[in-house]
């Protein structure tokens, strides 16, 4: 089987992409997702969050949730609202945010690869948001959610995606978040050649974002190559066997910085805090908020004060890909062994808030007394990322926060 494999996409007819378009299902709560389809009865958002049109009480994963969401989908595909291409294509697909500028390659991505580790992952996943994928990806029997990928150095992807991109789009649309999103189809056999062959030289791809979504193919292409016997002898021959992606170049992606906010100082008083910082870090008091400037480096916000910690060179743990992360390092030497959290996935004393946030969303967590300190990181590297999965390892919780995001509803995957 290729590594990657042209879809044949379903996505907005002409003139209908502004309708359509949608943040991912991840990013908005119910309550947030019922606002932002107000008045857009096209938006995707009826079908990656549909129980924004059951009663409010509506438990999202209630078989009814489901059952809408395909009825929603069918619903935009008789309207001619969305539409499906006649032959397997590649997509181009540009997002600008700001300076923010990154263009990949809309794609079926091997789910055996997937599952032997060619396409690496650097995450856990949980069982109760696998079972939510899977159940949504059948009832509507496609995949609507792109996984976020990443591709190493290939100059020969480049060119090409370069080449399509500098044409007329099929698709230009700015979001109501202000994000444009433009696609162009590639549907000439020799480019679609081409793109597959240099991926199948590809040594890996790596996941940024979409693990649950990955896992969750997975189980759905078991599931059915168990229930259609004659695939084996035909494989890599059916929809399911590949799960919808946007693959980037990994220089242009942009990795914020994922910062915490923790409840209290584990019964300390302020200076005790300070006082035990010290021995870990060197701690300067700033007139200024903290944006760390290098690895080793945090800022900390602490009773209307900011402070600039510096790891002591002593203690900085080179070992291994996982250690050399700064989330690691700041919870090896500060967030565990002071503050008394060892598991940040379960721990409700802490909490994470997404670079894109600015430190000023550090500063009202603090200064509105729901926590007590916030730490500002450095933000993770894409080679930090490629190296932990690279070496089967997992990283942190809450690691890394991806800007621009990708859209649904720009391309789906019918299965």
């Amino acid at each position: 089987m290729d590594l990657i494999s042209p879809i044949k996409g379903l996505r907005p007819a002409k003139g209908r992409a502004d309708d359509v378009i949608a943040p991912p299902y991840d990013v908005l709560n119910t309550a947030e997702a019922r606002e932002r389809a107000k008045g857009k009865p096209w938006s995707f958002l009826h079908i990656s969050k549909p129980e924004i049109d059951l009663p409010e009480d509506t438990d999202p994963y209630h078989p009814d949730v489901y059952a809408k969401a395909a009825e929603n989908l069918q619903k935009m595909i008789q309207e001619g609202v969305l539409q499906q291409d006649d032959k397997p294509c590649y997509y181009a697909y540009r997002l600008i945010m700001g300076d923010i500028v990154q263009t990949g390659l809309v794609a079926g991505a091997s789910v055996d690869d997937y599952d032997t580790n060619r396409i690496r992952k650097h995450e856990y996943t949980r069982p109760v948001k696998e079972d939510d994928r899977v159940r949504q990806i059948e009832a509507v029997n496609a995949q609507t959610g792109p996984v976020l990928l990443a591709y190493p150095d290939a100059p020969v992807v480049d060119k090409i995606i370069a080449q399509v991109s500098a044409n007329e789009p099929d698709m230009d649309a700015t979001a109501d978040d202000g994000i444009q999103h433009t696609l162009w189809v590639i549907d000439d056999d020799k480019l679609i050649s081409q793109l597959t062959e240099a991926f199948n030289a590809m040594d890996a791809i790596y996941i940024a974002d979409g693990h649950h979504r990955s896992a969750s193919a997975s189980r759905i292409c078991a599931t059915r190559r168990k229930d259609n016997v004659d695939s084996d002898s035909n494989a890599g021959s059916q929809p399911w066997e590949y799960f919808l992606t946007v693959i980037f170049p990994h220089h242009e992606m942009k990795i914020f910085d994922y910062n915490r906010v923790i409840k209290d100082l584990n019964g300390l008083s302020a200076e005790d805090f300070i006082s035990k910082v010290s021995e870990n870090f060197i701690v300067e008091k700033s007139n200024s908020p903290v944006k760390p400037a290098q690895t080793s480096e945090y800022g900390m916000y602490l009773q209307d004060q900011w402070y600039k910690l510096t790891l002591k060179p002593e203690l900085i743990n080179n070992d291994d890909p996982v250690s050399r992360l700064d989330v690691s390092r700041l919870a090896d030497n500060l967030i565990d062994p002071i503050l008394g959290i060892s598991d940040p996935r379960t721990d409700m004393r802490i909490d994470f808030v997404g670079g894109i946030r600015g430190l000023e969303g550090l500063e009202k967590r603090i200064d509105s007394g729901e926590m007590a300190v916030a730490f500002s990181l450095f933000a993770t590297r894409m080679e930090d990322l490629m190296s932990v999965a690279d070496n089967n390892d997992v990283m942190p919780p809450k690691s890394t926060w991806f800007e621009p995001k990708l859209a649904d509803g720009i391309v789906s995957h019918m299965l």
